[in-house]
This record gives structure tokens, sequence and C-alpha cells, in this order.
């Protein structure tokens, strides 16, 4: 019953998502803009190692289409609790775990979805990496996606309007982009903030795809990218579906 409900709740949030182009072109839009606008920047650039700026920088803004984009995910739950659809939804035997499962399933495969489109701009401008370490970088991503939208989620159960919401969210996402390295390597820093960086978990999640962009995937970087991602995935899904579950959402 569990995947039979999630496939509901996915269908129709997936239909929803279809139905406005203005969401899937423009949510990639800040990327993009970093991609066309940053990266020449950083041609020819000492940025560590023997790879190209587009290896350091292609990596770190897929994962900042995760950051942002799932983290505001929760949006569009506050709109749905405000128009009646959260109370319908709670008088229905749908699994309480699938309602969430739905939406996140959604927000991954959206944002995996532009990533791809990224990549393919990334490429005409000079980003050379092998199939198997961008495939690795999607993957990411949708961990990540999986992660982020589940506490939004959570998050957006909790309050009751999104100026609430809101500055919450920037309060948490802006200091992790800045201490996970997503624009630069944080090698390149002073000492105590490549030290403060690590106990973000954006970090290890970083390290991780540029290595595989660079073709290295048996690595620490790797492994503690692996672990870390896959860890909070499940931390973040099981604190989402007792939210859900105790909101009788």
């Amino acid at each position: 019953m569990l995947l039979h409900d999630t496939a509901l709740v996915f269908g129709r949030y997936a239909r929803q998502t279809l139905r406005s182009r203005f969401q899937i072109l423009f949510g990639i839009l800040m990327p993009l803009l970093y991609l066309l606008f940053f990266g020449p920047l950083l041609t020819g650039l000492p940025l560590g190692g023997d790879v190209g700026s587009w290896q350091i920088l292609v990596p770190g803004l897929l994962l900042q289409l995760g950051l942002f984009g799932a983290s505001f995910a929760g949006f569009g739950l506050i709109i749905d609790k405000s128009t009646g659809v959260v109370e319908r939804m709670r008088v229905t035997p749908v699994s309480r775990a699938a309602l969430l499962l739905g939406r996140v399933l959604r927000d991954a495969l959206l944002f995996v979805f532009q990533a791809v489109l990224l990549v393919l701009v990334a490429v005409p401008m000079g980003l050379r990496a092998p199939l198997a370490g961008v495939l690795i970088g999607f993957a990411f991503v949708g961990l990540l996606t999986v992660s982020l939208a589940s506490l939004s989620y959570a998050l957006a159960m909790r309050v009751s309007t999104p100026q609430e919401f809101g500055p919450v969210i920037n309060s948490l996402t802006m200091p992790a982009m800045l201490l996970s390295g997503l624009m630069l390597p944080m090698t390149l820093g002073p000492k105590w903030l490549d030290v403060l960086s690590h106990f973000t978990p954006f970090r290890y999640l970083v390290d991780a795809v540029r290595d595989a962009y660079a073709g290295s995937y048996a690595t620490g970087h790797m492994l503690y990218g692996v672990l870390v991602a896959l860890g909070f995935a499940a931390s973040a899904v099981t604190a989402g579906t007792r939210v859900f579950r105790k909101a009788g959402a």
C-alpha cells in the first residue's frame, strides 16, 4: 500500500509540475547564471589539482541546484495548507508516509532533470568529465534533494505562513552554501575556514562529486560523501515522516 499510495501522490504532483513550465525552467536560472557569468572568470586560475575550472564549478552548481531548490520546496505545502488541500488529504486512507514520499520523489526527479540541462549547457563551454562521474553527480543531486525536501516539508507542517518559513530557510541555506565550497574549493581559503567547513555535511558531497568529475572514484572523499549522503537522506526522511504522521497530514 505504501508504494501504491506513494505512486498516487507522486503522479498528482508530477502532473502539477508538468503544467508549470516556468517552475521547470526558472528553477535552473540561478545556477545557469553562475555558469555563464562566473565560470569564465575561473578559466586558467590555479584551483588545485590537474582538473579544469569547469570540473570544479559544475559539481558545485549541481549541488547548489539541489540545496536551494529542495530547501524551498515546503512553500508548496504551505499553499496546500492554506487552500484546504491538506485538510482534504487528512480524511483519506492514504499513507501519511506516502504523502511525504510522493512529494519528495517528484522534487528529486525535477532537480535531476534540471541538473541534466545544466550539464548539457556546460559541455560546450568546456566541461570535460567521464560519463560515470556525471551519473554519480546526478545521484548525489537526487539524494540531496530527498534529504532537504523532506526537512523542508517537515518545517512547512510546523509553520503557518510563508513569512515564518522563508527567513528560517534563508538563515540555513546561505551559511551552508558559503561553508560547503560550492563555488570554490574550501582548501583555497584560510585554515580555520577549511576546518569549519567539515562540520557542514554538504562539504563532503561537493568533494565527492568533484572527485567523480575528475574520474577518481575510489577515494576517501567519495567514501565519506556516499556515507554522509545516505545517512543524511535516511535521517531526513525519517524525521519528515514522523512529522507527517504526528500532524495527520
